[in-house]
């Protein structure tokens, strides 16, 4: 009798088993019947509720209910989901609705909701398997410092093993239990010290922003931190500026290490070497549209006169610089020797007559840049490789100015070992500090002047593709930069590539830290009235070139 009483109580406690309903149904069940709009708390309570149910179809639910997707079907009693197609699907079962509901009462929600939602979001992405994902979850938990989280947060903290992924929830679980207002004081000042150690403008606004009937020895700790939170921003503040400084400045040794060679060999006041900027700027736009179309178009404005040719193999858009660098060297060095055969090596000697006619020159390029491109700005992408930024501490280094700034440097290497180790460079320094001499041992000076002419002209046309990535293609690009190379030259010492080199990154940094103060505007003033005052005490510059020409 006892054996046939235990079967009868085993098979009942089985047929429950069955019956019961799988782990985690029930909650996202009662969840979901509680989302049906009729109040603001209620609405918040069952989003809640979603976020600690750990079922994976919270997530989509809940991002229905932030984009305004989510409706209740007064008629059927459950909750419908619009999806991005326009389809609507149970919430429950995520069937297809085939026949549309005849009323939809769409479910409202606040900023109060919509935050509570962001923390139920981030809490069901605490264990997720992607790390990206859990670390982008604590990040969304430490903006809401949503108490809610907080039991979710502490188990997925125990279980995580990836560094960067426990310091951010580490740091969201400090921003909890310092908003909270029950937090022990040990539990609010181990907060502080860990928000302390994140040391950033969100840190800093935690810590800033305690009620009045905080504990004083954790507000004295708070705003300590605070202080010393402070002071580290100010100097990561100074080093940010630097790196915008340095970042001007190699964009302005480019600009002006051609201007310096032709200044400095052949005295010539050279009004179109801007116009040599924008030229290796507009063949960078012309290659990489080649690329993008994978054909090479070539036609004669306003007329239907042209071919159209395919590329021999496909080229990727990661290439079109390596591509377009040599390409603009020689397109803007063959049209600075024109320039200097057809114009310039008629006015040596007449210094206004020059600048005249450059400026004039410079007129013209545009003018026809402008009947060949059109007057508005030209698209030119940033290579996947040039793409992008990362962070020093809470320096933030973009990938395009880091690569200019390497660029510059080795254009500039590249340039003072051809000056030392090149025949051409040997004449264009012994040109520059007697010509009357050189020409009496035999240098052509007239082919050396075309050359040095060509040659300031091809490195400001590769000036031309570093700002294309940077600045905006314009018929007007040039003439930007034009006046602030004059100044880089003039102050670093006319001709002298190293005081090109320190005059470009002292002008560049020194800008940088005016600009905050001053604006960018009354910044550049300033930077010219100092400069004037400078050259008062030295005509000559930072480092002036030696020879007896150049003294005399």
């Amino acid at each position: 009798m006892s054996i046939i009483r235990w079967l009868v109580v085993l098979s009942f406690a089985v047929g429950v088993l069955l019956a019961a309903p799988p782990v985690g149904a029930a909650p996202y069940e009662d969840a979901l019947a509680n989302l049906s709009g009729k109040s603001f708390k209620q609405t918040e309570q069952a989003i809640d509720a979603l976020g600690a149910s750990a079922d994976e179809r919270a997530a989509p639910v809940l991002r229905a209910l932030l984009d305004g997707r989510l409706s209740y079907d007064p008629a059927g009693a459950r909750l419908v989901v619009e999806g991005a197609d326009g389809a609507l699907r149970d919430a429950m079962t995520g069937d297809v609705i085939t026949s549309s509901p005849a009323d939809l009462d769409r479910i409202r929600i606040n900023n109060r909701l919509r935050r509570a939602i962001a923390a139920a979001l981030g809490t069901l992405t605490l264990r997720a398997a992607d790390p990206a994902r859990r670390r982008a979850a604590a990040e969304a938990v430490y903006k809401s410092r949503d108490a809610g989280s907080l039991e979710a947060l502490e188990a997925a903290l125990a279980a995580e093993t990836d560094p960067g992924v426990k310091q951010a929830m580490t740091e969201a679980r400090a921003a909890i239990l310092l908003d909270a207002r029950d937090t022990p004081d040990l539990d609010r000042l181990a907060a502080i010290g860990v928000l302390r150690a994140r040391g950033d403008q969100s840190a800093l606004a935690l810590l800033t922003s305690l009620p009045d009937d905080t504990p004083d020895t954790v507000k004295r700790t708070a705003d300590a931190a605070a202080d010393a939170i402070r002071s580290d921003l100010k100097l990561w503040e100074a080093g940010q500026n630097t790196w915008y400084g340095v970042s001007l400045g190699s964009v302005l040794l480019l600009a002006a290490i051609g201007l310096a060679i032709t200044f400095g060999v052949m005295g010539v006041i050279n009004m179109a070497h801007g116009e040599m900027v924008m030229l290796g700027a507009y063949t960078t736009f012309v290659v990489q549209e080649v690329i993008r179309q994978q054909k090479f178009s070539l036609w004669i404005p306003g007329t239907d006169i042209g071919t159209t040719l395919p590329l021999p193999f496909p080229v990727s858009l990661d290439w079109s610089l390596p591509i377009a660098v040599p390409l603009a060297f020689l397109v803007t060095a063959l049209i600075g020797i024109l320039i200097e055969r057809s114009v310039i090596r008629f006015l040596y000697g007449r210094p206004l007559e020059t600048l005249l006619a450059t400026w004039g020159l410079s007129l013209v390029l545009q003018q026809a840049v402008r009947t060949a491109f059109g007057p508005t700005n030209k698209e030119v992408s940033n290579p996947s490789w040039m793409s992008g930024a990362f962070e020093i501490g809470h320096l933030v280094i973009t990938y395009n100015r880091l690569w200019i700034v390497c660029f510059s440097l080795a254009v500039f290497a590249t340039l003072l070992l051809m000056l030392r180790f090149t025949r051409l460079g040997l004449e264009m320094r012994a040109v520059t500090q007697n010509r009357a001499m050189a020409a009496s041992v035999g240098i052509r000076t007239g082919r050396i002047d075309a050359l040095t002419f060509g040659l300031g002209s091809g490195i400001a046309g590769i000036a031309g593709v570093a700002l294309s990535q940077i600045d905006n293609v314009s018929p007007n690009l040039g003439q930007g930069y034009i006046i602030d190379s004059f100044m880089v030259v003039v102050f670093g010492g006319v001709g002298n590539l190293w005081g090109t080199l320190v005059g470009a990154f002292t002008l560049g940094i020194a800008n940088k830290f005016l600009e905050p103060f001053a604006g960018a505007v009354l910044g550049k003033i300033l930077i010219l009235v100092l400069l004037i005052l400078f050259i008062q005490r030295r005509p000559r510059g930072l480092f002036a070139l030696a020879g007896r020409a150049v003294e005399a």
